[in-house]
């Protein structure tokens, strides 16, 4: 689904690219554009791989996200991309195959210069509709509700992409009220070993002094 938008954002408007990873179903991604207090729904939708496409190679799935995901950006040139994060009470197999997925969404993401922030699926649910066991259904209306669009999302995936969009953007507004930041960065592996040895290392013996009784 498209609105009606402009080219290229203005400086005091932020696109959000919302992206719902998954591992057999559609992919869901929505573009938000907001200038703090207004939002307006650039696009939406779901990737369905049809089931002839997904059994020609194993990769093939992957290629089609991916291609989806290079296409937004360069289509909207989002600030930010917001992407529900892996559900740790998944099954092995199933973790496995939405993690490949994630990992192609946060390829496109680097490929272009997109930052990229991760929120549980609890998180997100928590921030749009006030509840973290909120179903499917719940999520729907309270995205519709907030972005006040004419229509319900569909699909579901579709919505819940823009509503991790829209736990990004008002996460920004709070960490921006508060003068916090937004999320934590990850510390470069390289510092943190390095901490990690420093932390290890016995304390060093200066010469010529003796223990005090």
């Amino acid at each position: 689904m498209t609105a009606q938008r402009s080219d290229t954002a203005t400086p005091s408007l932020r696109r959000i690219l919302g992206v719902d990873p998954a591992a057999s179903g559609p992919t869901g991604y929505g573009v938000i554009e907001t200038d703090g207090r207004h939002f307006q729904v650039l696009r939406y939708g779901a990737l369905r791989i049809p089931s002839k496409r997904q059994k020609s190679s194993a990769g093939a799935c992957l290629h089609d996200v991916h291609a989806l995901l290079c296409q937004l950006i360069e289509e909207f040139h989002p600030h930010a991309m917001a992407v529900e994060s892996v559900f740790t009470a998944l099954n092995m197999r199933t973790a496995l195959r939405l993690a490949e997925v994630r990992g192609v969404v946060l390829l496109a993401a680097e490929q272009h210069g997109v930052e990229v922030r991760s929120y549980s699926p609890r998180e997100v649910k928590a921030c749009v509709a006030g509840y973290g066991h909120a179903d499917k259904k719940q999520m729907q209306l309270m995205v519709r509700a907030l972005l006040k669009m004419e229509e319900m999302p569909e699909p579901s995936d579709a919505a819940d992409a823009l509503a991790v969009a829209l736990c990004h953007i008002q996460g920004e507004q709070f960490a921006c009220r508060f003068g916090l930041s937004a999320s934590p960065r990850i510390q470069p592996a390289r510092k943190v070993v390095a901490a990690s040895a420093i932390r290890r290392q016995p304390p060093a013996r200066i010469s010529g002094l003796q223990p005090t009784r």
